[in-house]
């Protein structure tokens, strides 16, 4: 039975790998669109958006500086949700018939789903931070290495979140306005462009939709992570969370209920 759970882990993990693979676009968005911010947007924004030093800083840090981890989770957020679109389009194309035939329990073959996102994902995050390294950006080395728990686990949040939503919509053509309307209130109610007290200073209502979004705390918990520290609270409920729409998605998932209706024929 362990065999088959390993043979089921490992064929998931190559298609998406081989998808990944066949998609060269899909890699190149996801630099394009974190290194716009980083490069031209923080430019414009450095000035207006001072950052004092506030934890895990020890000092006054460029706008650039404070930017890269949420934007190494922005490419977590999207690509997350992006992978969660080939389950749509695997049980549209029935293809998703030919995994269900495994021994194994669905819950493990969304949880292989799941590690096979998060590796994708740690691939161009990791691309992503050599390109900001370039630009002058420059977190601490052993940083890098102390973020791996940190971004596997987040990568893990929002791959949930994406295969949960995915298991509730049943066309294709609905998954994208969807997708649009978690993706950008998720990333811009949240720390990753500015600090939560600027929010505060702007609205304080706005500052307690950002302190309940989940994407906030996954963040910090990078950010921290990035300077070889452990934000706990960050930690708690970022990993809480995760197993909420882990679980949330294992029970939604029913293939035969969100299969699309045949068109009927004249």
């Amino acid at each position: 039975m362990n065999l088959s759970y390993l043979h089921a882990f490992n064929g998931v993990v190559k298609r998406e790998f081989w998808r990944f693979i066949q998609q060269r676009s899909r890699f190149m968005s996801a630099l394009v669109r974190p290194l716009l911010w980083l490069v031209v947007f923080a430019a414009g924004f450095r000035a207006a958006l001072g950052v004092a030093i506030i934890p895990p800083y020890a000092t006054y840090i460029t706008y650039e500086t404070y930017i890269a981890p949420g934007l190494c989770c922005m490419i977590l957020l999207f690509n997350g949700m992006q992978s969660s679109l080939s389950m749509v389009y695997d049980r549209e194309m029935g293809s998703m018939k030919v995994l269900l035939m495994s021994p194994v329990p669905r819950s493990w073959l969304l949880i292989s789903k799941l590690l096979a996102i998060a590796l994708i994902s740690l691939l161009q995050v990791y691309a992503f931070l050599g390109l900001a390294w370039i630009a002058g950006v420059e977190p601490p080395v052993l940083g890098l290495l102390t973020a791996l728990p940190a971004l596997i686990l987040v990568a893990l949040l929002l791959g949930s979140i994406g295969l949960f939503l995915s298991a509730r919509i049943r066309q294709l053509e609905n998954f994208a306005g969807v997708m649009n309307f978690v993706i950008f209130p998720m990333f811009f109610l949240s720390s990753a462009l500015y600090p939560l007290w600027k929010m505060r200073e702007s609205s304080e209502w706005l500052y307690w939709i950002c302190q309940y979004n989940p994407f906030t705390h996954a963040v910090e918990l990078v950010r921290f992570a990035l300077y070889q520290q452990l934000n706990l609270q960050a930690l708690a409920i970022t990993a809480g969370t995760t197993l909420l729409f882990a679980t949330l998605a294992v029970i939604s998932f029913n293939p035969e209920r969100t299969v699309r209706a045949a068109p009927a024929k004249a």
